[in-house]
């Protein structure tokens, strides 16, 4: 098993896996791979936009064991489970809007004490401010209209330090050229006064989809406060 880029990310024989922190248990039949006593489970490209931007490539994500992640989109946790079993040390804040989606999102949940499934609308902050105190990462995979600007409100608000976003063309305009969209996302974020990092297409995994990494410019005021850790109080 060897150690990639990214902390917390792992690759085998052209699989991508995570340390499992709920072992025996799987979230979406996900294969799970014992070595040298410990769990991993794998990451597969193909349902998951974040492991198909490491498998083409991308290194830069903002994650560590202590990172509190607000995920946007959520959707039943697939993507999620795996950002909380790298942050095992900080925790994962999913907000998710549609009722059936969620229902899935807490079973999923459970036995995983640094995740917290939150009902949620991404486009008001403020709905879920009482959970997120503490983001250092904001995550957004919320496939509707002004995409860059949920993500960016979402970091105004919780003055997070970074943030991606996964664009989906189509959902921005279904008539408009792929790139075109991107692009305007791309400026979007710059104008919002962040840097963009990283920004790549996520080829054959996700047609019509790019992943932005951006942070806060050198010299705006960070979040001071820690995030707790997994298991205490907030």
């Amino acid at each position: 098993m060897e150690a990639l880029g990214p902390e917390g990310v792992y690759e085998d024989r052209g699989r991508l896996y995570t340390v499992s922190a709920c072992p025996g248990r799987r979230v979406y039949g996900e294969r799970l791979l014992n070595s040298g006593g410990t769990e991993y489970r794998e990451w597969d490209p193909h349902r998951s936009k974040l492991a198909a931007y490491i498998a083409v490539g991308g290194r830069d994500i903002p994650l560590s064991r202590g990172s509190g992640v607000l995920y946007l989109g959520a959707s039943s946790g697939t993507t999620p489970s795996h950002v909380a079993d790298i942050v095992r040390d900080g925790r994962v804040v999913c907000v998710e809007f549609a009722p059936r989606m969620f229902r899935e999102l807490v079973r999923n949940c459970e036995g995983r004490s640094n995740m917290m499934p939150v009902l949620g609308d991404a486009t008001k902050p403020s709905e879920y401010s009482m959970f997120a105190e503490g983001v250092t990462v904001v995550y957004q995979d919320v496939a509707q209209k002004r995409q860059a600007d949920i993500a960016c409100d979402n970091m105004d608000f919780y003055n997070a330090e970074w943030g991606m976003v996964a664009v989906k063309a189509r959902s921005e305009d279904v008539t408009a050229p792929p790139e075109r969209i991107f692009d305007e996302a791309e400026s979007r974020i710059r104008e919002r006064g962040y840097r963009i990092v990283d920004a790549r297409g996520l080829g054959q995994y996700e047609k019509d989809h790019e992943m932005i990494v951006f942070r806060r410019q050198r010299g705006c005021p960070g979040r001071a406060t820690p995030w707790p850790s997994a298991g205490t109080s907030s």
